[in-house]
C-alpha cells in the first residue's frame, strides 16, 4: 500500500517508522508526513484495517504488517503501542540490524519501559530517547489521527544517562516540527507528576462511575446528574484497555499518589463528620484559586488575567473636562497588612474595600500557603481566619509575589522569625529590585536571608533563627523597610525601633494598634517589643489616595472640570500629592472628614487650576513617593519649571520611573530633563506621540491623564499591569470623561 507525496521541501530524516497506528502514532505520523519533514513515513500495525485507512488517509506513505521489513533503512521508529505490549515490541526490535536508527516511545509511564529497554536492548539504549506527549482525545483510532494534535502542548522526553545527544537532538526537533512545547525530565520525576496529574484523576473518574453505577438508586443518580458531575466522569469514557496498561505499568508512582490522596480523603471525612468546617473551608478555598495561582506561577505572571497582553496598548483621545463622584479602589499598602495582621491575629478579622488587584491577590495565596483560611476577596470583603503569631505552617513550596515589591519586603520580616525555610520569589520585574535594604538589617537582628546577584530575589530565608531587637537608622526613607524591622520585631527578644530620616506611611503602626498591639511612637521613631498579641479586628479599608492621585491631576488640567473622590485615605504619610498640588496652584478642598478605622478619611473636591512650576521641597517627596509619576505631568502643564530632587528611590521601583517618565514626556514635546536624583520639567504644550510605559502602571496611567492636555492622541505601549493596583482604571476614566480605552476598543 503506497501514495505519493509531492512539492514536499527538503527532510529533516529520511525514513520514519511508526509502530502502532492509533490516535497518538497516527497523529504523529500525519503530521510530519504533511509538513515534509520525513521522506518516508513507514507505519505498522497488526490490524489490516487501520494500515489500509492510514495509506488511504494520508496518515503513512505505505504500511507494513511485518515489523522488521518496515524497519528497513529507518533512521527514527515511534513506538506507539500500548504500554503492556511495549515489551514485546522492544524485544523484537532487539533482534533486528537497525544500525545507527533511534528509537522513541509515546508511553504515559517511563519506568516500566526503560526498565524493559535496558533489558532488551544493550548497547543500543544509547539510540533509544523516551518521550510522552500530553495530548490526546476522546476518538480514537488512525482515522481520528490529526495533524495538528500536538500544536501547543507539551511533549515530555525523558533521556537516560546514556541516550547520544544527536538521538536526543534528532526526536526533539521532530517534536518541535509538530508545534509542541518539548521539555526535558528525569524518567522518575516524570511517572510521579504523570500518576498525580494524569492517573489518578482517571483511577477517581472510573472507579467514582462503577461505584454509583452499583447503587440501588443508579438510575436516578445518573438522570439528575449536573455538569458538574459530567465534567469530572468525562475521563471515564477513556479506553479501559489502555488505561490498565498503564495503572499496571506505573502502579509504583500511582500507589503513592493514591496513598497521599487517601490520607487527604480521611482527613475531609473526618471534618464532614466531626463538623468541621473550618477544616473544609480551608481546603475548598486553597482549591479554589489553586490552579489559577499555580499558571501564574509557571507563566511568570501576576494574579488577574483580564488586562494581559504581549503588548496592551492603550490610546488615549486628546481634550475633555471632567465630572461627577466616583470612588476609586481601596488602598493597596493598607490591604496588604489587613491580610499580614488579620493572618497572625487570634480570631476572625473582616475586611471591607479591599483592593482586588493582583499584588494583594498575591498576599492573600502566599498566607492561605502557610495554613491561613481566607474567604474572598469578593467585592472588596474578605474574612481572614487568624492564626496566631506562632500559627503559620511551612509551605510546600516557594511563596510567589508577583509583582509585590511590598509582599516580598514585609513578608521576608516576618518569615526571618519562623520555624521553617521559606523562599520568596517573583515575575520578572519584581526578580530585578533590591531587596538587600530589608535583608542587611534584618541579618543585623540574627536573621539568615541569602539573595540572588547584586541583593534581587529570590529570597531564601531559613527558620529556625532567634532574632534580637535593636535600634536601627534608616539611611533612606521606606515605609516598606520600617513595617518589615517593625513585624520582625513582634517576634525578636526585646525592643525593636526604627528610626526614619523623614515621615513615610505609618499604616502598619496604626494597624498594629488597630489589632491591639502597642506600639510607641516618638518623634521619627517607631518601636515594638515581642510577648503581645494581635487580636482580630474588622477593618474598613479608605480609597487608596495613589489611587486617586490620577484624579486629582486630571481635574487640576482639564479646564472646566469639577470631581469629588469619595471616602479617600488621607493619613498625613500619604497627602504629600495633595500639599504638591496645592503648592503649585491647584483647588483642592477636603469635605466630610472622619476617622475609620484608625485611619483618617476625606471626600476631595478638585476643580481645574492653573497650575505653576515650583521646586518640590525634599521634605515632601517621601509623602509622594508613588505619585510623582502623574505628578511631573502636572509640572508638564504647568506654567514655568518644575524641579524635583532627593528622589533616587524612584529609579528602582517597577521601571526607572525618572527615566522612563522622562522619555516618554520628550517623545510627546515636552522639554523634560532626568537628573541622578530627580528631573527638571518647563511646561509647555504638550503633542501626541508613542510613548512605552515598560511593563509600570503607574506610567502608563500617567500619559493616559496626560492626553487632557494632548494637542493629539498618545499611543501607550505595555499597559497590561495597571491591573496590579487599579482594576476598573478604564472604566472610571469613562464614568468621568477621560478617553482612553485599550486599541481597538470602543
Amino acid at each position: 500500500m503506497v501514495t505519493e507525496r509531492q512539492g514536499s521541501p527538503k527532510p529533516l530524516i529520511g525514513r520514519l517508522v511508526v509502530v502502532g497506528l492509533g490516535l497518538i502514532g497516527g497523529s504523529f505520523a500525519r503530521g510530519l508526513r504533511e509538513r515534509g519533514v520525513c521522506r518516508e513515513v513507514v507505519g505498522v500495525d497488526l490490524d489490516a484495517e487501520s494500515r489500509r485507512l492510514a495509506v488511504q488517509l494520508g496518515v503513512v506513505d505505505r504500511s507494513e504488517a511485518d515489523l522488521a521489513s518496515a524497519c528497513v533503512g529507518a533512521e527514527v521508529i515511534m513506538l506507539a503501542v500500548p504500554l503492556l505490549a511495549m515489551e514485546r515490541v522492544l524485544g523484537q526490535l532487539a533482534a533486528l540490524d537497525l544500525q545507527d536508527a533511534i528509537l522513541t516511545d509515546a508511553g504515559s509511564a517511563k519506568g516500566s519501559i526503560v526498565r524493559v529497554a535496558r533489558a532488551v536492548l544493550g548497547e543500543r539504549i544509547r539510540h533509544f530517547v523516551p518521550g510522552h506527549p500530553i495530548a490526546g482525545s476522546e476518538q480514537s483510532g488512525v482515522e481520528a489521527a490529526n495533524a495538528s494534535l500536538y500544536r501547543r502542548h507539551k511533549v515530555i522526553l525523558t533521556p537516560l544517562a546514556e541516550t547520544d545527544a544527536g538521538a536526543l537532538a534528532t526526536v526533539d526537533r521532530l517534536w518541535q516540527a509538530l508545534g509542541a512545547d518539548v521539555e526535558h525530565m528525569a524518567v522518575e520525576h516524570h511517572d510521579e507528576v504523570l500518576a498525580a496529574t494524569s492517573h489518578l484523576p482517571h483511577l477517581l473518574a472510573f472507579g467514582l462511575v462503577d461505584s454509583l453505577a452499583h447503587q440501588s438508586d443508579n438510575l436516578d443518580i445518573f438522570r439528575y446528574a449536573a455538569g458538574g458531575f459530567r465534567d469530572f466522569t468525562r475521563i471515564a469514557g477513556s479506553d479501559p484497555v489502555m488505561w490498565h496498561d498503564i495503572f499496571l505499568a506505573n502502579r509504583e508512582a500511582v500507589l503513592r499518589i493514591l496513598d497521599r490522596f487517601q490520607g487527604d480523603l480521611d482527613q475531609l471525612r473526618r471534618a464532614v463528620a466531626g463538623g468541621d468546617g473550618h477544616h473544609l473551608l480551608g481546603v475548598f478555598t486553597r482549591a479554589r484559586v489553586a490552579r489559577e495561582h499555580f499558571s501564574k506561577i509557571l507563566a511568570r505572571r501576576a494574579y488577574v488575567d483580564a488586562m494581559h497582553s504581549n503588548d496592551l496598548i492603550f490610546l488615549a483621545q486628546p481634550g475633555g473636562s471632567l465630572s461627577g463622584r466616583i470612588r476609586v479602589p481601596g488602598d493597596k499598602s493598607i490591604s496588604h497588612r489587613s491580610i499580614m495582621l488579620g493572618s497572625l491575629a487570634e480570631g476572625v478579622t473582616e475586611v471591607e474595600g479591599f483592593l482586588e488587584g493582583e499584588d494583594a491577590l498575591a498576599t492573600i495565596q502566599a498566607f492561605r500557603d502557610m495554613g491561613v483560611v481566607i474567604e474572598g476577596p469578593h467585592h472588596g470583603r474578605v474574612t481572614v481566619h487568624g492564626v496566631g503569631l506562632h500559627g503559620l505552617k511551612a509551605p510546600v513550596g516557594p511563596l510567589y509575589m508577583g509583582n509585590s515589591g511590598t509582599s516580598m519586603r514585609l513578608l521576608s520580616g516576618l518569615l526571618a522569625a519562623q520555624p521553617f525555610d521559606t523562599v520568596l520569589t517573583g515575575d520578572a520585574s519584581l526578580s530585578k529590585r533590591p531587596m538587600n535594604r530589608v535583608a542587611k538589617p534584618l541579618r543585623e537582628m540574627g536573621a539568615v536571608i541569602e539573595t540572588g546577584p547584586e541583593g534581587r530575589p529570590p529570597l531564601n530565608i531559613k527558620g529556625g533563627q532567634a532574632l534580637t531587637g535593636m535600634h536601627y537608622e534608616m539611611p533612606m526613607a521606606s515605609a516598606q523597610v520600617k513595617s518589615c524591622l517593625l513585624l520582625a520585631g513582634l517576634y525578636a527578644a526585646g525592643q525593636t525601633s526604627v528610626t526614619e530620616p523623614a515621615p513615610t506611611r505609618d499604616h502598619t503602626e496604626r494597624m498594629l494598634q488597630g489589632f491591639g498591639y502597642p506600639v510607641q511612637v516618638e518623634g521619627a521613631t517607631a518601636t515594638v517589643e515581642s510577648g503581645h498579641r494581635l487580636s482580630a479586628t474588622r477593618i474598613e479599608v479608605p480609597a487608596d489616595i495613589s489611587s486617586a492621585a490620577f484624579f486629582l491631576v486630571a481635574a487640576s488640567i482639564a479646564e472646566g472640570s469639577e470631581l469629588v473622590l469619595e471616602h479617600v485615605g488621607i493619613n498625613p504619610t500619604r497627602t504629600g500629592v495633595i500639599d504638591i498640588l496645592k503648592l503649585m496652584g491647584g483647588d483642592i478642598s477636603l469635605e466630610n472628614q472622619r476617622v475609620v478605622g484608625g485611619e483618617p478619611v476625606a471626600d476631595i473636591r478638585v476643580r481645574s487650576a492653573k497650575l505653576k512650576g515650583i521646586e518640590i521641597p525634599e521634605t515632601l517627596v517621601p509623602l509622594a513617593i508613588d505619585e510623582f509619576p502623574v505628578l511631573f505631568v502636572a509640572a508638564a502643564c504647568a506654567e514655568g519649571r518644575t524641579v524635583l530632587r532627593g528622589a533616587e528611590e524612584l529609579r528602582v521601583k517597577e521601571s526607572d520611573r525618572i527615566q522612563v517618565m522622562a522619555d516618554g514626556l520628550i517623545a510627546c514635546g515636552v522639554k523634560a530633563e532626568p537628573t541622578p536624583d530627580g528631573i527638571i520639567i518647563d511646561g509647555g504644550p504638550i503633542g501626541g506621540g508613542e510613548v512605552w510605559a515598560h511593563g509600570d502602571h503607574r506610567i502608563a496611567m500617567s500619559f493616559s491623564i496626560a492626553s487632557l492636555r494632548a494637542s493629539a492622541p498618545i499611543r501607550i505601549h505595555d499597559c497590561a499591569n495597571v491591573a496590579t493596583s487599579f482594576p476598573n482604571f478604564l472604566d472610571l476614566c469613562a464614568q468621568v470623561g477621560v478617553r482612553v480605552a485599550r486599541e481597538g476598543q470602543a
